[in-house]
């Protein structure tokens, strides 16, 4: 049975910015350590949610420490550092184990993309060459290339490689990957709406989104599933089902920085080439807040 390096929701946590778009590190800090006593069961820094894309290399290895600091080792800190340069990447790891980091979030390559061999030695090739566990974020929606069963089976025979953010939004998917490949790769799930379906197939976790506005809860529908409770998981999911989709109703995490800002929690903007929601989806996202007595 591979490592486990959290069960359970993690966070994908925003970078907040000022309103000039630079870094508030200080803001950074105070959202690591509300996220850990809210409860959350890890944290992950730099990933889609954090505008890992338009983080400068100085900027990004900067929020890995300053949440590190502000974590202080309470929760499994894990690090995106996937690229669609292979070398690059375990330069980018190195500095992030430096930083803080007790994991890795690796993305599949984007925009070269490559093939499933190519997928396999990409893998390989870093996990050869860092310490620290990995987790495979597979999205195709976004890279444009998605890791098949059959590949999962054979990248998951490296120690190093430990698990998967599965968010290709295939269910039969998940199912014949659990199939291949068993405890040899924990699955989280990288789709708040899949939680429940994934782990009740031997999922062990999401990485979320959500949590960023409801940790606690996001928490509370893992942890039914974990004791076996997917009726209670299944109602709690069905319950925030409209605010899950709103805060998808624009790119990610674009929703989700409008609703912390509604909510007073101070987000800041997101970078260019993102920019503010229509008035329509924003008046849609606040009135599922409302819908889930927040305000």
């Amino acid at each position: 049975m591979k490592k486990r390096i959290f069960t359970g929701a993690a966070t994908a946590l925003v970078t907040p910015m000022n309103s000039d778009g630079s870094v508030n590190f200080e803001r950074l800090a105070s959202l690591t350590d509300e996220q850990v006593k809210s409860g959350i069961d890890a944290l992950v820094i730099c990933g889609t949610t954090g505008e890992k894309s338009t983080l400068g290399y100085e900027e990004h290895v900067k929020v890995i420490e300053t949440a590190a600091r502000a974590n202080a080792g309470r929760v499994p800190l894990i690090a995106g550092t996937g690229s669609n340069d292979t070398v690059y990447s375990v330069g980018l790891c190195a500095d992030a184990e430096k930083a803080g980091a007790d994991a890795f979030l690796m993305v599949t390559p984007y925009y070269n993309k490559t093939s499933q061999k190519g997928l396999v030695s990409h893998y390989y090739y870093i996990a050869d060459r860092v310490s620290k566990p990995i987790i495979l974020y597979n999205v195709p929606s976004r890279t444009g290339v998605a890791i098949k069963p059959e590949t999962y089976m054979e990248i998951s025979k490296h120690p190093n490689i430990v698990a998967v953010k599965e968010a290709n939004g295939d269910i039969s998917s998940v199912a014949q990957t659990r199939y291949l490949c068993g405890d040899e790769l924990n699955i989280y799930s990288g789709n708040d709406d899949q939680t429940v379906p994934i782990m009740s197939l031997g999922g062990i976790g999401v990485i979320s989104v959500m949590s960023n506005i409801l940790p606690e809860l996001m928490h509370k529908i893992c942890a039914e599933c974990l004791a076996g409770r997917f009726a209670a998981a299944a109602e709690l999911q069905i319950k925030y089902t409209g605010l899950m989709k709103a805060l998808f109703s624009d790119v990610n995490p674009v929703p989700v920085k409008a609703a912390m800002n509604l909510l007073g929690m101070n987000a800041g903007p997101c970078r260019l080439p993102l920019c503010d929601m229509d008035k329509a989806a924003l008046e849609n996202l606040k009135l599922k807040l409302a819908e889930c007595g927040l305000k």
